[in-house]
């Protein structure tokens, strides 16, 4: 499994609930697709969300996104870390 950065934009004015609840729907059905969601970060003054999830293929990241209602804009591998 490869580790994957994905990238949310438009996301202005977002609040830790709101980001929360994004996650948890995310986490509700990631086993649907392999996918596990580690963690998300957001900045609401520049709408931007990351999220780090360990997957089979970014495909299978966006599949959970899409289902969940927030469409990914970029999605990363992430192969390497130290």
């Amino acid at each position: 499994m490869t580790k994957f950065m994905d990238v949310h934009r438009g996301m202005e004015g977002i609040t830790s609930d709101q980001l929360r609840e994004a996650h948890q729907a995310d986490l509700a059905i990631e086993a649907d697709e392999g996918v596990h969601f580690e963690h998300a970060w957001a900045d609401p003054d520049s709408g931007i969300v990351y999220c780090l999830s360990e997957a089979p293929s970014a495909d299978a990241v966006q599949r959970v996104h899409e289902r969940s209602g927030h469409r990914a804009d970029e999605i990363h591998a992430v192969p390497l870390s130290v």
